[in-house]
């Protein structure tokens, strides 16, 4: 006998997954603006080659002659793929069944799709879109569903073992509120749409209900909330902006933590020179400069990609290359609190050595660091609690570390710049101590400053004087840098300290690799 009753079975419930949630709710999804979790895996992975991982799993219903009556896939998609080549394991919600709420089929496979990311060693980039958790349970109705048994897995457990194994990429495409928000949060890249997203622990009704705080979607979970709170490091206009930064984000790192990220063949010459270096710091210590123009005459052009930069703004944060290496490129913005760290700018410096030093990225620092932020504020905010924690991240630190030192490194922030035996480079620009020089001033000569017939003039007379004295020559006469070099040649310089340094991170993989 032929089996291919069963063979037909087969291809008939393929065929209602892909349906999703049938053509009414597929025109809705279309009506929002929005693509279903099908298009989106298309429209990311490179041609042909996403394999779906159980593609029949779901609830089927039969008639009493054991028929197949009616099929409804998992509300959860999956499967592995490739990334410009690269191989990684993608997943999402199907926001049109239950909303993206989990169906029983589709936890299960959301769950796999971290657990497949950790057997397999690769890159997760997940789709997010739905409320998470129902009061009538995976199941739907009003039966109280049973509680997981004490000997189950804790539900985090694969979650944050993926984060130490492989990049993980996490895009709120929709409204997302509960588990899925807590899956966007544990990514290190999280993108969330600037119109049509929301991020939200818990949504509306739920906030009206337990605090009696009328809110919108938007007000509580909109773009403009989440990258200000540095929840998401980034906000894209459409669907296809999210693809671009999923893929550009994914150039930069390994496939995992037991290899080296990838070296792209690099037209922009190592020893290029930009004359604008020469005077981009201002000769007058008061006025700032753009530091991210700064950055572009250094790193290979067009590779910077910043992450969270409407959050800590004081502190910049991003991946380059530099003659084709991947770097992770830290820097200080003097334009938000002259580049002063708060509490939230260690928060971002903090997660952001992190990443770098778990994918193995070599970290170059431009430094112009006046210190922690002070104030009331910023003490209320326990600045100095979370500055300890990025200089500790800092000097756990095992890669590479190249700082320059391009005007003022002030204070016990400035060692959240400079990694455990890293290579320092200084500009006649810089500048350093224990304290900036107007605070300086004002503490150690406030009686002679207060006697003096005007107050205002001897102030700056000490100020500049002591500016006077704060050249880098004698930090290099001491060999307390590398190298004084010329601002021109600071692509040049880096380029070469990169080429030198990268064999070396081969000693960075974990044992089992080497």
């Amino acid at each position: 006998m032929s089996w291919k009753a069963e063979v037909d079975e087969i291809e008939r419930r393929r065929t209602l997954a892909r349906e999703l949630g049938g053509a009414e709710a597929v025109s809705r999804q279309h009506e929002r603006g929005r693509l279903t979790i099908r298009e989106r895996i298309e429209g990311l992975v490179d041609p042909d080659s996403f394999r779906e991982q159980g593609p029949l799993a779901g609830h089927a219903e039969l008639d009493e002659q054991g028929r197949l009556r009616s099929f409804t896939a998992a509300n959860y998609l999956l499967g592995l793929a490739r990334i410009d080549g690269r191989p990684c394991v993608i997943g999402g919600e199907d926001f049109t069944q239950r909303g993206g709420s989990p169906s029983p089929a589709g936890l299960r496979k959301s769950v796999f799709s971290e657990e497949l990311a950790i057997r397999r060693r690769l890159p997760l980039v997940r789709f997010l879109e739905g409320g998470g958790g129902s009061v009538a349970g995976t199941g739907g109705g009003r039966s109280r569903p049973a509680p997981p048994p004490l000997s189950s897995e804790h539900r985090f457990s694969s979650i944050a073992r993926v984060l130490e194994i492989a990049p993980v990429v996490s895009a709120a495409v929709g409204a997302v509120a509960g588990f899925p928000a807590a899956r966007l949060a544990a990514s290190h890249l999280a993108l969330m749409m600037r119109k049509t997203s929301q991020v939200m622990i818990a949504g509306p009704a739920i906030v009206e209900r337990a605090l009696g705080e009328e809110r919108t979607k938007e007000e509580l979970g909109g773009a403009h909330v989440n990258v200000r709170s540095g929840v998401v490091d980034a906000a894209a206009d459409d669907e296809q902006e999210i693809f671009a930064l999923v893929r550009r984000f994914l150039a930069y790192l390994p496939t995992n933590v037991f290899s080296l990220p990838p070296v792209q063949p690099c037209d922009d010459e190592p020893d290029r020179r930009e004359e604008e270096l020469l005077e981009i710091i201002p000769r007058n210590r008061r006025r700032v400069y753009h530091m991210r123009r700064l950055l572009r005459h250094v790193l290979d052009c067009n590779s910077f990609f910043e992450m969270t930069a409407l959050y800590g703004r004081s502190q910049i944060t991003g991946l380059a290359r530099l003659a084709g290496h991947p770097v992770g490129v830290l820097a200080n913005d003097p334009r938000f609190y002259a580049g002063a760290m708060g509490a939230e700018g260690a928060q971002k410096l903090r997660r952001f050595v992190e990443l770098c030093d778990r994918f193995h990225l070599p970290i170059v620092s431009f430094v112009d660091e006046p210190g922690f932020m002070i104030g009331s504020a910023s003490e209320a905010a326990g600045t100095i609690r979370y500055g300890v924690e990025a200089i500790s991240a800092t000097v756990r630190s095992s890669v590479p570390w190249a700082s320059v030192i391009v005007r003022k490194s002030y204070g016990v922030a400035a060692a959240a710049h400079f990694g455990p035996g890293g290579t320092l480079f200084t500009w006649p620009s810089a500048e350093s101590g224990a304290l900036p020089i107007e605070g300086g001033v004002a503490v150690a000569f406030r009686r002679e400053i207060a006697a003096a017939p005007d107050p205002d003039a001897r102030r700056a007379e000490l100020e500049e004087e002591f500016a006077r004295r704060r050249t880098p020559f004698p930090r290099a006469e001491a060999f307390a840098c590398h190298d004084l070099i010329d601002p021109r040649d600071t692509r040049r310089v880096l380029c070469d300290w990169l080429e030198w340094t990268w064999p070396g991170l081969s000693g960075l993989l974990p044992t089992e690799t080497r």
